[in-house]
């Protein structure tokens, strides 16, 4: 089961890694395989920086063990409590030079909680979403239709499911704004076969570049000035804010005693904060909140 996991993540690593550098066509992904000192994990952890288009991007596959499970995952699901576990699966952020490239993140999991005696409980969990610094209606079609697209196999019900988990997924309770304009968030997922939730897995993790890279090819060479990369910038600290206060993959990895330089390879390399920030009125800046910010029927935007 972990073999047959492990075999397609190493492989979707390769895929995205090796599509990202088509784009790039100047940086290269340098790989880095690590274990833990206790010898309870290991990991390929793959980052390209300072390319033409990208500023920073890091795909990390990582597969770890554990004797109990951390109290990220127990505090909802107090049954897993006392249980070994395994986890494993690839996450990945990418951070664009040009401010009219979005920054995206997507992540594939599965895993299986273990106590002598009884039936192991295992689930799978994913998903992907889209952080525009400026918004573009036909990008944000694009990326839900894809995502849909991801989901219509398996049942007419599954896409808006994740799509809501998404948008409530990726809300900062504390700025009560999105991250972005979301896509799909899912988790615990164990109805049905075996086989079915590893082909959904599957769907979702090989539909993330089919659904970026289009959307990168378009928007990389608009022409950008001091204004828009200072923009870039104040909002990267929004993808911070939310990884280091409510990213489940985040605390996870730390409270497992994780590989810290993987687990935060996901910060963008530079970002800034202002206080009391507003756009301007009628300008794209304020457009993004306004309008990009706020959950909606994207594939229906027509």
């Amino acid at each position: 089961m972990i073999g047959q996991i492990q075999k397609y993540l190493l492989a979707l690593q390769e895929d995205i890694c090796t599509q990202l550098e088509q784009v790039d066509t100047q940086a290269t992904f340098i790989k880095d395989e690590w274990k833990k000192p206790d010898g309870r994990g290991n990991g390929l952890t793959r980052v390209l920086t300072a390319g033409k288009v990208f500023e920073q991007a890091g795909v990390n596959f990582s597969i770890v063990h554990g004797d109990n499970m951390p109290a990220s995952a127990t505090a909802m699901r107090p049954e897993l409590a006392g249980r070994s576990f395994s986890a494993l699966g690839v996450s990945l952020v990418i951070h664009p030079n040009n401010p009219y490239v979005p920054t995206s993140h997507a992540n594939v999991r599965f895993f299986i909680a273990e106590k002598e005696g009884e039936e192991p409980i295992w689930w799978f969990g994913g998903g992907f979403d889209l952080t525009p610094y400026y918004g573009f209606d036909e990008d944000a079609i694009f990326w839900h239709q894809t995502a849909k697209e991801a989901c219509d196999p398996f049942g007419e019900d599954v896409y808006p499911k994740y799509k809501k988990w998404c948008d409530d997924y990726f809300y900062m309770k504390h700025r009560d704004e999105q991250r972005g304009i979301g896509g799909l968030f899912f988790d615990d997922l164990n109805e049905g076969s075996f086989e079915e939730c590893f082909a959904f897995m599957r769907s979702v993790g090989d539909s993330y570049i089919k659904a970026y890279r289009p959307i990168v090819e378009k928007r990389q060479d608009t022409p950008f000035g001091d204004h828009e990369r200072q923009f870039q910038l104040y909002r990267r600290g929004r993808y911070v804010e939310f990884n280091l206060v409510y990213d489940r993959g985040t605390l996870f990895g730390l409270q497992t005693g994780g590989r810290t330089e993987s687990i935060l390879m996901s910060l963008p390399p530079l970002v800034r904060w202002e206080y009391q920030y507003e756009p301007e009125p009628n300008t794209p800046e304020a457009q993004l909140y306004e309008k990009f910010l706020k959950p909606q029927d994207w594939v229906n935007a027509n």
